[in-house]
């Protein structure tokens, strides 16, 4: 593979390594004291140390990588302690009940993330990369802004499952109300749209094999509709309310992701 004369390859593999390093540590530090609850916040932490790092490696330090590294920050900070605080307040995540109890298949989870975190933020680690700079453009700023638009969707579909779920009449109840009558994962949706626009801006400095980075919406969508998002949440979802009519309605008439479309 041929790598561009103006972006330093090392920034890429100095981040997987050190992505994968703070997994593994993480593993081990969640094994001994059997626990899940930081999982998440270990990830969110990852991108955030990551996206700075790369900037500070690649030594560029101009606007357009300064705005992409901040959104990262900014993404990262809220989701991280949103969904820390949330283990936090329930105790538990359902979704490692049974792994943490096995340290190999635990590890699965772990690598996984660091997977993730790595492949969602190449096209930010691509731009933090490069040497030479291109005047901000249309692409620029439509990329930005569909990262506004997705962070709005997530932190507004978050706060109004937190504030249902806080309610303790609407105890065993599922949510309906909100963006969640028009989405069945509005908050997923947000996560999409945003890596999308992030993809957007870096590639306008993008040139040949680096445009591979598209990736990383694409991965993002595939782990939330295909494998750790909504088929397990549809899982939880029928196990508990299966036999609602209400809830049974609701699926029937509301989009799996974007509004009115599916």
């Amino acid at each position: 593979m041929v790598f561009a004369d103006d972006m330093d390859v090392s920034v890429l593999y100095k981040s997987a390594a050190l992505d994968l390093g703070i997994q593994w540590v993480g593993w081990a530090a969640a094994v001994a004291f059997s626990t899940e609850k930081f999982y998440d916040l270990a990830g969110s932490a990852t991108y955030a140390l990551l996206a700075y790092l790369s900037l500070q490696w690649g030594g560029g330090h101009f606007t357009r990588q300064k705005v992409q590294t901040t959104l990262v920050l900014i993404w990262a900070f809220r989701l991280g302690s949103y969904l820390f605080m949330r283990v936090l307040r329930e105790g538990k995540d359902v979704r490692f009940e049974e792994a943490k109890k096995n340290p190999a298949h635990f590890l699965v989870y772990w690598t996984l993330q660091a997977v993730w975190v790595f492949i969602t933020l190449l096209p930010t680690l691509i731009l933090n990369a490069k040497s030479r700079d291109r005047s901000l453009g249309f692409q620029d700023y439509l990329g930005w802004s569909l990262w506004a638009v997705g962070i709005l969707l997530e932190a507004v579909a978050d706060h109004q499952k937190s504030v249902f779920k806080a309610d303790p009449e609407n105890s065993g109840k599922f949510i309906q109300s909100g963006l969640w009558s028009i989405s069945q994962h509005p908050n997923y949706l947000g996560e999409i749209t945003l890596w999308l626009g992030l993809y957007i801006t870096a590639a306008g400095v993008m040139g040949g094999w680096e445009h591979i980075s598209i990736v990383s919406p694409v991965f993002v969508a595939f782990l939330l509709l295909k494998v750790s998002g909504v088929p397990l949440l549809d899982e939880l979802g029928m196990k508990r309310w299966g036999n609602n009519p209400a809830y049974l309605a609701y699926r029937e008439r509301t989009a799996v992701l974007v509004p009115f479309v599916w």
